[in-house]
C-alpha cells in the first residue's frame, strides 16, 4: 500500500466515453487522463450499460449517432433508470439544430467534432459542477 503514488489517495472522477469511432475511444481517454480524470471507453451504449461503470461515472462523453442505441437513446435509458449522470454530447454532424435540442433535454454541452481541448475541459468542468 505504501508504494503507491500519493495521487492514488485522491479519487479521480471517472469520465466514461461512449463512441463507435475507435480513434475517439483511443485518443479521448488519454486526453482525459492528462486533465486528471480517470477514464473508460466503450464502443456502444449497450456495452456501457452492461459495465460496472454506470454507477461510478461522474460524467459521460457520448457520441450522438451510433449503430443500435443512439446517444440520446442512452440518455433516455439512464433517466428511466434514475441514473443522473451529466452528459456531454459529441458529434460529427453539422446540423446546428441538434445542440439546442440536446441542451433542452438536459445535456451539459454538445461539442462538434473536431473540438478543442479547451472546449472539452470547459464542458467537463461545467458537468462536474452540476453534481
Amino acid at each position: 500500500m505504501e508504494s503507491q503514488p500519493e495521487t492514488s489517495s485522491i479519487e479521480r472522477p471517472l469520465v466514461s466515453v461512449v463512441d463507435d469511432d475507435e480513434s475517439v475511444r483511443e485518443s479521448l481517454p488519454d486526453l482525459l487522463k492528462e486533465f486528471g480524470f480517470a477514464a473508460r471507453a466503450f464502443s456502444s451504449p449497450e456495452e456501457f450499460l452492461a459495465s460496472d461503470c454506470v454507477g461510478q461515472t461522474k460524467c459521460l462523453i457520448l457520441d450522438i449517432a451510433m449503430p443500435g442505441m443512439s446517444g440520446p437513446d442512452l440518455q433516455r435509458e439512464l433517466k428511466l433508470r434514475r441514473q443522473e449522470i451529466p452528459i456531454i454530447f459529441i458529434t460529427a454532424s453539422t446540423d446546428k439544430t441538434v445542440r439546442p435540442r440536446l441542451l433542452e433535454q438536459g445535456a451539459v454541452d454538445c461539442l462538434f467534432k473536431p473540438f478543442s481541448d479547451t472546449a472539452l475541459l470547459a464542458a467537463l468542468n461545467a458537468a462536474l459542477r452540476v453534481n
